[in-house]
């Protein structure tokens, strides 16, 4: 994860644990990626496996009673300090000052993520009134149009004083990736942005994100469990499995040479319509992710795995995240 431009994130040995009845939830357990400028990051893999927890732990939105970081930091480049800022280590009141502002996040439920008591247009002025006290309401009101016809809602100057509940639900994921560039930030963290839609608005809501990247030159983090979306969309992937990052790469070699076999397990799972086998039954992997309670001893993904021996100590201890090949890394004994 080493590269010669400077990474706009660097999240090193992430660790969010949960205090439950039952125990520690050790959600996300020594995460390590980078996000460089004008890029997307892929963050990939089952329900439950992390990804959404990462996203909440960089943004800091986790209830503080029961998530905590015992080890960790996510430095964030801040272009007016010249300088990583670990947002871990910021007090609340810092940390709001960055949401938003240089780092956004788009929810993956509009309706939830939208207040149904004001308008879009209200909610759209808050993000800009919040963190620049020197604009107008007037002025506020002329950037929360000009943000919706950007991301091609028709007649921005009606829409804007209407309620998320007279919108679509396309219309209202719109509103969301417009609030989010509000005050062209940084970095945008987009969790499953596309879950709650029909296929057609997942592929214009996709294109027009990437069409804005373009424009705005933003840095995304795509979470999502559809590697059809990733090939399409992302630069660079990471594939997550129990809290940990098992493969790591750029597109082009997690689809061409995927080394961990979830990686594999998850690669084959994808329909194809070029292959002629259609009658035959879709592989899938074996079995179900673990409780995060009851870790398997070893590797994690050891009650899954196809390739899984005693001699590789594959059920004795969890293996290194080792890269094997420039920018390449993985987390199998049978490449340590």
């Amino acid at each position: 994860m080493n590269e010669t431009r400077k990474p706009i994130l660097k999240v090193r040995d992430l660790r969010t644990y949960f205090h439950t009845e039952d125990g520690i939830v050790k959600a996300v357990d020594g995460v390590d990626f980078e996000v460089y400028p004008h890029e997307t990051l892929g963050i990939v893999g089952e329900s439950g496996c992390g990804k959404s927890v990462t996203s909440y732990s960089v943004m800091r939105l986790l209830p503080a009673r029961t998530a905590f970081h015992p080890t960790g930091s996510i430095e964030f480049w801040d272009e007016d300090k010249q300088s990583y800022v670990d947002l871990l280590k910021l007090p609340m009141d810092e940390m709001r000052k960055y949401r938003g502002s240089k780092i956004a996040m788009i929810f993956q439920e509009p309706m939830s993520a939208l207040n149904p008591l004001f308008t879009v247009g209200d909610q759209l002025m808050e993000v800009v009134l919040t963190h620049r006290p020197d604009v107008s309401r007037q002025e506020a009101r002329e950037r929360a149009i000009e943000m919706l016809a950007k991301v091609g809602i028709p007649a921005p100057e009606k829409r804007v004083d209407e309620y998320p509940h007279e919108m679509s639900g396309g219309m209202r994921q719109r509103v969301v990736i417009a609030m989010a560039l509000m005050l062209n930030p940084s970095l945008i963290i987009a969790d499953e942005p596309t879950t709650a839609l029909d296929v057609t608005i997942q592929a214009q809501i996709l294109e027009l994100m990437k069409e804005l990247q373009e424009e705005f030159g933003t840095s995304y983090i795509l979470i999502t469990h559809n590697l059809g979306v990733v090939a399409q969309y992302a630069h660079r992937i990471a594939v997550m499995y129990l809290g940990r990052v098992v493969e790591y790469a750029d597109i082009h070699t997690i689809f061409k040479n995927p080394l961990h076999p979830y990686t594999i397990g998850l690669l084959k799972s994808i329909p194809r319509l070029d292959v002629g086998h259609l009658k035959e039954k879709l592989p899938s992997i074996p079995g179900t992710v673990p409780n995060p309670m009851n870790m398997p001893k070893g590797c994690r993904f050891n009650t899954r795995c196809s390739v899984a021996t005693e001699e590789l100590k594959c059920f004795v201890e969890e293996p290194p995240l080792v890269e094997v090949e420039p920018g390449h890394f993985v987390r199998c004994w049978k490449y340590v």
